[in-house]
């Protein structure tokens, strides 16, 4: 009787043990997937970043001929 329970009590160990296991496996998959889908958005983003056309760098130069033409007209 007393092996008897102890067998049992080995298998619902045994069966506890799979299920964390279970429980880990689906976490480490959601990181993974996470970072995954984060190392994706982050490629795109630089990609976009280097060939996005800076325009800010067309309107300083704008600005600086217009602040040049300001100031020759008041020289005149």
């Amino acid at each position: 009787m007393n092996i008897k329970m102890d067998k049992i009590e080995e298998l619902l160990s045994t069966l506890k043990k799979k299920e964390d296991e279970k429980q880990k496996n689906t976490v480490l998959w959601v990181l993974a997937i996470i970072g995954a889908v984060a190392a994706i958005a982050g490629i795109a983003f630089a990609v976009y970043r280097f060939f996005a056309p800076d325009y800010l760098e067309d309107f300083e130069e704008d600005f600086d001929d217009d602040f040049d033409d300001y100031f020759e007209d008041e020289e005149e």
